[in-house]
């Protein structure tokens, strides 16, 4: 079972590629030089794991319990809450915050994970194929995409300062 598409646009995204045997989701976000591994673990109802390596990278760790994910990506200090709640096909919720955070508005059917997380001008559009994979594990996989290039824009931005 396979999670594959894209995140963002042709020259501000990631590509997706991942694979889930039932309990781990293992996999790339980004390229062979400039993405981070996937590293997923999910177990009664609870995530874990990390995205990218030792050095340069986040933890996940939260609940995804039914029609509910709260999840934290990254450390108490430098990271970020996703909240989403599933009505039927509809993911829907807020990634880093009631204030200075960007909706979530996902929907998974057909088989591809469709949408956007961010705003008009400063949000990211997904798509993403299933085969087989939860779609709330792929809106996950999506915001741990969605923060790793908001990381990296985020750093790009302070290096040309």
């Amino acid at each position: 079972m396979d999670l594959n598409g894209r995140i963002g646009g042709i020259t501000q995204g990631y590509d997706v590629h991942a694979a889930w045997d039932g309990t781990h989701l293992t996999g790339r976000i980004g390229g062979k030089f400039d993405g981070k591994d996937i590293r997923l673990s999910v177990q009664g109802g609870r995530v874990t794991g990390r995205i990218g390596g030792t050095f340069e990278g986040f933890d996940v760790t939260g609940d995804l319990s039914g029609d509910r994910m709260d999840v934290r990506l990254g450390g108490r200090v430098q990271g970020d809450d996703l909240h989403l709640t599933t009505h039927d096909t509809r993911l829907e919720g807020r990634f880093s915050g009631r204030v200075s955070g960007k909706d979530v508005k996902l929907t998974a059917d057909s088989g591809t994970l469709r949408g956007r997380i961010g705003g008009v001008v400063d949000g990211k559009d997904v798509h993403v194929t299933l085969a087989g994979v939860p779609g709330t594990l792929a809106a996950l996989a999506a915001a741990c995409a969605f923060k790793a290039l908001e990381d990296q824009q985020a750093a790009s931005t302070a290096a040309s300062t």
